[in-house]
């Protein structure tokens, strides 16, 4: 008795199309829903930052303080198209690649090494 109903239902819900699309649009909305959401939440931010970044690194110039991404403090002594000098000390300096620079700081945020 149970088998002829589920075949009536079955035959049913197959012959109608704009049913078919409703349930094709609500099996995919949720999955492009959360793909805006990641957009926005997560990728979006991400280039700006970037963006910004590689806008600093643009601009650096003379006296600017940097972070390297291995965590090196310092006092930008000299700039070439490839390599930035630091002065991590008096009298100290290393040259580094200027794609390992990973912040730039402000100069009101940015406070001697000696106070």
């Amino acid at each position: 008795m149970l088998i002829p109903s589920a075949y009536a239902q079955a035959a049913g819900a197959t012959g109608s199309s704009p049913d078919m699309f409703g349930g094709l649009a609500s099996t995919f909305l949720p999955l492009i829903l959360v793909f805006v959401a990641f957009y926005f939440l997560m990728l979006r931010p991400q280039q700006q930052r970037v963006k910004a970044l590689q806008n600093a690194l643009g601009n650096l110039k003379k006296n600017d303080q940097v972070i390297t991404s291995g965590g090196i403090l310092g006092k930008v002594v000299k700039v070439d198209d490839q390599y930035v000098e630091l002065e991590i000390a008096p009298t100290v300096k290393i040259k580094v690649v200027r794609g390992t620079i990973s912040e730039v700081l402000s100069p009101t945020s940015a406070k001697p090494a000696n106070d």
